[in-house]
This record gives structure tokens, C-alpha cells and sequence, in this order.
């Protein structure tokens, strides 16, 4: 594994559990589990963890407070960010390792964070389940680290305004991370405020960047996939979900088939779908792969 300037593992977007054991003092691991559905991620955490592992919570380390026209996970200010990755132990020159229980779905936003922000992370193929050694239980006392403020990058954010300017536009590619079912409108979630997407979104649930064993799929693959959706000949790439969660799946893919530069919409559905003056779509819409 190569390294950068600061003597930091210079981590691709996938490292295997095997390669992560083995780098146990050189990377922090971090634990992102959540949980739609309401259960607690950490008392899952408690239960049973990586060596070493700290607790990063979505909604409150690396989210806003939830807003109408921010959805429900906005993202934080970079100062308030830098405030809650110092305190977990995540400084300018921590590398970070992530993951969870549901291939990678919900450590992605975390992992997309850093990586967007210029710091090293990685998801652990096969998250919890593929770690080859025990785990711990209990928590962690984080060691605080010193953490720089940086701003989010514009160029890798789209906001509301932004989205519906493209709509419509078939250079500009916009992805749908949400399960089929809730892009179609057929089995809307109870989060969602109404059914369908975004009007012109393709559907790309993250779900399907995984191979049946729950890992992440071969960068050709992944590649195979996304050139199907159009991203080969797109000026932009930009991918939403329910909350900007899942979307980061999307984007972390993205990078690992070799596409740069792609987008978040952090509002994303729970922010569109609450504006009744936007329009949307039920049904196929513009397709999936």
C-alpha cells in the first residue's frame, strides 16, 4: 500500500478485511452502523465491534439537523464536523477504515466525507461479517485529535436548485440509490413524503454495486454498470437517495469503477419530495441498471 506525504496509507475507496488486520496500528476503524428501521446502532455497536473500533453516529456526527428544505440528513458545517471528528479520534492525518452491516450503505457517507475532504478511507469489504478475527465489546474511549476545519467542495455538492436546473438535460446524469421499489413509487417508505423520483433520475440502488456474497462488486464490474446508466457520456454525475446516505454508496462506487468528480444532492428525496411545488415522477422513469 502505498503511502502520501504525511506518511499516511494512501487507501484506495475498497480494502479487504485481510489487508485491514494486518494494518490494525496503522488505521483507525470506525463503526457506522444505522438503521432505517429505528433500531440502535449503537447497541449493536456495544455487542460486538473491531478491535479498537469508535461509534460514529449518522445522524448526529456527520449530519445537520434535520430541515424541510435540507432533508433529514443534511451536511454538517465544517466546522461542527471537525469538532465531531476530533472528538472521535479522527485528526488531519488519521486514516480511517468504515463499516457496517449492510455492505457498506450507511459507513459510505462517512467514508465519502473524508475522501471528498482530502483525508484517507476506505470501506471494509463485507463490513462486520467478513472481519476474520474477534470482536470487542463494549465502547471505545475515542483519543481526541486535532481537526483542521475544510469547506465542502462545491463542485462535489448539489443543491435543490441545482438538481431541477438539470433536469431534463441528457448530459447531466442524475442516479437514484433508493431501492426500485421506492424509485418507482410502487413501495414508498414511511420516511418518504411521496412517492416516485426526481423527474429524469435513473435508478441505481446501491445495492446493486454489491455481489450476491454482500461485497463490493469488481471495478469492471461496477464500470459495466454505470456506462449502462450513461455515465460514460455525461457532463456531471450526481446521485441522491432518501437522505444522502445511500447516495454515497453510489458515489464510492463511482470512484472505484474510475469515474471522478461525481456529485451529492444531500437533500436529496426527503428534501424534494417535501416541496410540493417540485415535480416528480412514478413508474420506470428513465431506467435502471
Amino acid at each position: 500500500m502505498a503511502s502520501d506525504d504525511n506518511n499516511r496509507p494512501a487507501l484506495p475507496v475498497v480494502v479487504e478485511p485481510e489487508w485491514a488486520a494486518r494494518h490494525r496500528g496503522d488505521v483507525l476503524f470506525a463503526d457506522v452502523r444505522w438503521y432505517l428501521d429505528g433500531r440502535s446502532g449503537y447497541a449493536a455497536y456495544l455487542e460486538g465491534h473491531l478491535p479498537g473500533a469508535v461509534f460514529v453516529d449518522v445522524d448526529t456526527d456527520l449530519a445537520a439537523p434535520a430541515s424541510e428544505s435540507g432533508g433529514r440528513h443534511p451536511l454538517p458545517d465544517p466546522r461542527d464536523l471537525a469538532a465531531s471528528l476530533a472528538r472521535l479520534g479522527i485528526g488531519d492525518d488519521t486514516s480511517v477504515v468504515a463499516y457496517d452491516d449492510s455492505g457498506g450503505s450507511t459507513a459510505a457517507r462517512l467514508v465519502w466525507m473524508l475522501r471528498v475532504l482530502g483525508s484517507p478511507a476506505a470501506l471494509l469489504n463485507g463490513g462486520i461479517d467478513a472481519w476474520p478475527g474477534p470482536l470487542e465489546q463494549g465502547g471505545v474511549e475515542p483519543v481526541h485529535r486535532e481537526r483542521t476545519p475544510v469547506p465542502w467542495p462545491p463542485d462535489r455538492i448539489a443543491d435543490t436548485a441545482a438538481v431541477r436546473a438539470a433536469t431534463g438535460d441528457p448530459n447531466r446524469l442524475l442516479l437514484d440509490a433508493r431501492a426500485r421499489e421506492r424509485y418507482t413509487g410502487e413501495a414508498p417508505a414511511p420516511v418518504d413524503a411521496r412517492p416516485g423520483h426526481i423527474p429524469g433520475a435513473r435508478s441505481a440502488a446501491w445495492a446493486g454495486n454489491l455481489t450476491e456474497d454482500g461485497r463490493i462488486a469488481a471495478p469492471e464490474r461496477l464500470r459495466e454498470r454505470f456506462r449502462a446508466l450513461g455515465a460514460d457520456s455525461a457532463e456531471t454525475i450526481t446521485a441522491y437517495c432518501g437522505s444522502g446516505v445511500t447516495a454515497c454508496h453510489d458515489l464510492l462506487a463511482l470512484e472505484y469503477a474510475g469515474y471522478t468528480g461525481a456529485r451529492l444532492y444531500p437533500g436529496s428525496w426527503s428534501a424534494w419530495g417535501a416541496d410540493a411545488g417540485l415535480p416528480v415522477e412514478t413508474g420506470e422513469g428513465g431506467g435502471s441498471a
